[in-house]
């Protein structure tokens, strides 16, 4: 009695045409999409940006109290001196050396190595200083032309410049988003005006409109004046570029915020450049556009008083912090979507 087994279906049989189907349907359940070698550059990316600008702003938020000098402190016979480099021992706390001028046409320093001037802590609600500021004053970002402490000067100046390109920034997209609602709300005729207006100042370009403004007011203005004229001038110039692009407000929640934090960086490159030509804030108030203003006076500032730029240095990590953080988080989010 012969019996057939070839249409038998054991065990083993069925287990291998699972196997089988198994193996079949796997490809399918493979998607594509960002590894997460990939992603975590990206985060990584982010990171660094929102590093960078978050350390800049508590530089300029605790400025009063990191800040060795105040903004107008002047040392008359340390011009275009050097940076001051603290030193770090095992037997003595932190010090620094002085610089002794030696010759006054080319103002060349030397490193007074004879007595060392310790640094004081926490001393009259500022953080570090030297101990002998009269003699050796702590400038660890040396001096302008006029004696100044570069390094203060630049944490001030960060408040100023800061707090003027976020203020601008949030005008711009109040009235942006106020022209755009009321236009795409409204429709016929006032979204036509609306239109057309914003086509016309999107045409003026901010510098011309800030140099046509300043040649018909007084010579000084006081530093609450110019903040307020430049933040509207930023605010106008900027915002009409944003009118009627987004009608529907609750839908433009992300592009606003985008927008925004684009227009940040814009903003402080805007004030660098209109208070470098001269129409910054006056005396001792002090900005990074001004700061530049100042060493673009001196022909010798690249070769041998290369801190007076840093400022541009200042401007550079914080716009580059920003991309960062805006351009990565968009890329993210449309991964992800």
């Amino acid at each position: 009695m012969s019996t057939d087994t070839t249409g038998l279906k054991g065990p083993r049989h069925i287990a291998g045409l699972k196997g089988a189907g198994r193996a079949e349907q796997a490809p399918p359940l493979r998607t594509a999409g960002p590894g997460p070698i990939k992603g975590a550059g990206r985060f990584s990316s982010r990171s660094i940006g929102v590093v960078i600008v978050a350390v800049w702003a508590l530089a300029a938020v605790a400025a009063p109290v990191v800040a060795p000098h105040a903004v107008d402190d002047r040392f008359p016979g340390l011009l275009n001196s050097p940076p001051t480099v603290p030193h770090v021992s095992f037997v003595q706390r932190p010090y620094i050396y002085r610089w002794m001028l030696v010759n006054q046409l080319e103002q060349r320093y030397e490193i007074d190595r004879g007595r060392p001037v310790p640094l004081r802590w926490f001393s009259g609600g500022t953080l570090v200083q030297s101990s002998d500021e009269a003699r050796a004053p702590l400038l660890l970002f040396g001096t302008d032309s006029y004696g100044r402490d570069v390094f203060s000067r630049l944490l001030y100046g960060a408040r100023m410049s800061l707090s003027l390109a976020l203020v601008s920034a949030v005008g711009a997209m109040l009235v942006g988003m106020a022209a755009g609602g009321l236009a795409g709300y409204v429709g016929g005729a006032l979204d036509e005006a609306l239109m057309r207006t914003s086509d016309f100042v999107m045409v003026l370009p901010a510098m011309y409109v800030a140099l046509a403004l300043r040649a018909v007011l007084p010579l000084v203005l006081a530093p609450r004046v110019v903040f307020a004229l430049l933040a509207g001038i930023f605010a106008l110039v900027a915002s009409a570029a944003r009118v009627l692009v987004r009608h529907v407000l609750p839908a433009a929640g992300g592009f606003v915020a985008t927008e925004l934090a684009m227009l940040i960086p814009a903003f402080i490159v805007a004030e660098a450049t209109l208070s470098y030509v001269g129409l910054g804030f006056p005396d001792p108030i002090a900005s990074w556009g001004t700061m530049l203003h100042d060493a673009s006076t001196n022909i010798r500032v690249f070769a041998d008083f290369p801190w007076l730029l840093s400022p541009a240095a200042a401007i550079f990590l914080v716009v580059l912090g920003l991309n960062l953080a805006i351009e990565d988080a968009g890329g993210y989010e449309r991964t992800l979507g």
